[in-house]
């Protein structure tokens, strides 16, 4: 798994989290497909994402539905556009990293899968 570490200046700066995108409305798929293109610089098609779970969290200030996606075909070489520091972990590593609360539940069931 891909987990990129997050820029200072952002909550939970320098824990690591999985490429994600924001859309309050529309198309999920969409919009990570066109995060990875900005963050990533690879090209994924829609029939390349498989939905996989989602995470739910309560935050102090707003509630986060968060849905988790795989990717296992994208075309381009994985780069940092936003210098943001990359790691391919394998599943049993996944727990030895920061990551933001909301992303805690989601390791146990990647562990299970991968």
């Amino acid at each position: 798994m891909l987990l990129a570490r997050r820029p200072e200046g952002k909550p939970w700066p320098g824990s690591g989290n999985s490429p994600a995108a924001r859309s309050s409305r529309g198309d999920p798929e969409a919009a990570l497909i066109r995060e990875l293109k900005e963050e990533l610089d690879i090209d994924v098609s829609a029939s390349c994402l498989a939905p996989f779970t989602f995470a739910s969290h309560a935050y102090e200030k707003f509630h986060l539905m968060m849905p988790l996606y795989l990717c296992r075909k994208w075309g381009g070489t994985v780069r940092a556009v936003e210098g943001q520091a990359l790691a391919w972990v394998r599943p049993k590593q996944f727990g030895g990293y920061a990551m933001p609360p909301a992303d805690r539940p989601l390791v146990a069931m990647l562990q299970d899968f991968l």
